[in-house]
């Protein structure tokens, strides 16, 4: 494809954000770009819609269809479910008119149809007596009718993902699956249809695959894959050998078309793609922009727009705990940003609200949230209390001023001792009934963390359109290490699946790669981490969270082996961890730090149930969205016991 073509693109590319130009405009930038199409051009509609919104989703697919029935492509292809949006949720169920609609705009986009074959996802009610409510389905539109439906076979129940909870699985129909583009045999795969390759995986899912089924019965000249693929750490590895693999296995070219855009938890990086027949990539959409990117299925070199820089450098690396994070801060930061920005507009809010410690992890939301919504948009509040150092207070102003951001101090003193007095009063009434009273208790350092709360949420109810935003990190939210209706609380969370040693690189990266270098203070990064809350009677100093919990590198480590080898106490007692080839450290002490962290974890599962939404970054999470446990299972003993040991439990 002539590589002038994707400059005068970009300009679609506004136009479908901003309706920025004139008829005469489009007229001519119709004129400039039909001469250098090829007779197989197809356009990959790397879209961001709006989960249920079918009107807008629609309307964004009118113009879409509108530009390419304007240069006369020969197709232009949808990413799955997209009438509908992705994620799904229970108001498919709840509101089943919603389905009936989708259907209703489908056949009017359809009416706008020429001779450009428009596919698109979509849900379909499943009108048999038998199964699920619903279809997954994808719709082939051409001279203003619906052509074809296919619809999906491999239901995911995994993750993120629960289509089983609302579709019917459709047996694989390799004829109903094929559809001509320009007289050429397409192949049409629904996202999880293309993720069950028994030579790629050592393990299989499920017992078919309808790739397969369709290359060996029909042949297809290229295939399609209508996809919804969020990203995460290490996905883009996953999925680029894989679709490799596939094409190459199969010796047919691969248009795989992604979602962009964010919903809630989960956010999807777009980087559509095309491999040849050989496996070699041929073209690539940019990562995180919505795009109408111009492929030729046929071409042996197309157009490739990078990856967020260090991407490449992993695509065969191998799984291994790693303290090296380069590869993945600047994926981590536009999936945060692009989280963030779509949850505030596709919910209608503007600004943001949000307590500044002079910490790390206040310090990296505060800039996060500054690139997303606008400096202007973001309020940054000091809540100190008796226990804050005057280096944090200082810290905090200094980072507000270097992004320039609003700001303002509001102590806390007054509130505290308030509630206090209020507390002491209440409890002698309660000790008079109750004998149970703590010795030690948490009381005070809950006091201040919900009263900065209280703070943010007047902010927030007081100013139109603002959200408090609650900046707990993902090492922390692990072992609890977090107040509810405090630290926790918030109708966001930037970074809660942000471990500790990610947030400290991500912290340097920012001050590198942002355009105005080093708004975070040095003195931020190297302070270690701690809430202020209390006193360490050790040390006479406020306590720091490592001295409450466990060395970071340790932690995250534990961490890593849990979601990703599923260790048990003894193996992790068997290995070496990164942080012990340059520390000492006894056995008893790993023991001690182990048998810590599983039960504060066991103790934490409470807490994780109600976090606040927050964006998946990393390959594994304990966001809702993804992960379950009950809360009861507390009882859970996360060693692997012998048998002997299990027989003298039994017999007392």
């Amino acid at each position: 494809m002539n590589a002038e073509i994707y400059k005068l693109s970009e300009l679609i590319d506004r136009d479908l954000a901003e309706d920025n130009l004139s008829e005469q405009e489009k007229d001519e930038l119709e004129k400039k770009i039909k001469p250098l199409l090829s007779e197989n051009s197809i356009v990959l509609a790397q879209t961001n819609p709006i989960c249920g919104n079918l009107k807008y989703n629609a309307q964004k697919a009118k113009k879409w269809i509108d530009w390419a029935n304007r240069l006369g492509v020969k197709a232009i292809i949808f990413p799955e479910a997209f009438l509908m949006g992705i994620p799904f949720g229970d108001y498919l169920i709840k509101f089943p008119h919603i389905v009936e609609d989708c259907r209703e705009w489908l056949e009017i986009l359809a009416e706008y149809t020429t001779n450009t074959k428009v596919i698109m996802g979509f849900v379909e009610k499943n009108n048999s007596k038998i199964g699920k409510p619903y279809y997954n389905s994808v719709a082939i539109l051409e001279h203003g009718h619906i052509e074809n439906i296919v619809r999906k076979t491999l239901l995911p129940t995994y993750s993120e993902l629960n289509d089983d909870r609302y579709f019917e699985s459709v047996p694989i129909d390799g004829k109903n699956r094929i559809t001509l583009i320009n007289n050429k045999k397409a192949g049409v795969i629904i996202c999880e249809d293309g993720w069950n390759d028994s030579e790629f995986f050592s393990r299989n899912l499920y017992k078919n695959d309808p790739v397969e089924t369709v290359v060996n019965e029909q042949h297809p000249d290229f295939l399609i894959n209508c996809s919804a693929s969020i990203t995460r750490a290490k996905k883009e590895q996953l999925k680029h050998n894989m679709l490799s693999f596939a094409s190459k296995k199969h010796e047919t070219p691969i248009l795989y078309v992604n979602q962009v855009g964010s919903s809630d938890c989960v956010s999807y990086e777009g980087a559509s793609r095309v491999y040849g027949k050989d496996g070699n990539l041929i073209y690539r959409a940019k990562a995180f922009e919505e795009q109408f990117f111009i492929v030729d299925p046929f071409e042996r070199k197309g157009k490739i727009y990078s990856l967020p820089d260090g991407l490449e450098k992993t695509l065969n690396s191998q799984k291994a705990f790693s303290l090296d994070y380069e590869p993945d801060l600047e994926r981590t930061y536009k999936t945060i940003i692009q989280s963030i920005r779509d949850y505030f507009s596709k919910i209608g809010f503007k600004h943001a609200c949000l307590g500044l410690s002079g910490g790390l992890d206040s310090t990296v939301c505060a800039v996060l949230l500054a690139d997303a919504l606008g400096k202007e948009n973001v309020f940054g509040v000091s809540m100190p209390s008796k226990i804050t150092s005057s280096e944090s207070k200082n810290d905090a102003k200094i980072l507000a001023e270097n992004l320039g951001i609003n700001y303002i101090e509001v102590p806390i003193k007054e509130i505290f001792d308030a509630t206090r007095e209020t507390f002491d009063g209440m409890f002698s009434q309660i000790e008079n009934r109750w004998d149970f009273r703590y010795k030690q208790s948490y009381t005070n350092d809950n006091i201040q963390a919900r009263a900065r709360a209280n703070i943010l949420w007047g902010i927030s109810n007081e100013f139109d359109k603002c959200l408090a935003i609650a900046t707990s990190d993902k090492s922390e939210a692990y072992m609890g290490y977090a107040t509810i209706n405090g630290d926790m609380s918030g109708g966001f969370a930037p970074i809660s699946d942000v471990t500790k040693t990610k947030l400290f690189a991500l912290a340097k990266w920012l001050n590198k790669n942002r355009d105005v270098k080093n708004v975070i203070p040095q003195s931020i990064i190297e302070k270690r981490p701690g809430a202020e809350l209390a006193i360490n009677p050790k040390t006479g100093k406020p306590l720091l969270a490592e001295e409450a919990l466990m060395p970071y590198e340790f932690l995250d480590e534990v961490i890593w082996r849990v979601e990703n080898l599923h260790q048990a106490i003894n193996d992790m007692l068997e290995v070496q961890f990164l942080y012990e080839k340059d520390n000492v450290l006894s056995k008893e002490q790993k023991q001690e730090w182990l048998e810590k962290f599983f039960r504060r974890m066991s103790c934490a599962l409470y807490k994780w149930s109600i976090m606040p939404p927050a964006p998946i970054v990393d390959a594994h999470s304990i966001n809702k969205a993804e992960y379950s446990q009950p809360i009861i299972s507390s009882g859970i003993d996360y060693r692997k016991t012998s048998t002997k040991y299990k027989k003298q439990v039994l017999n007392g």
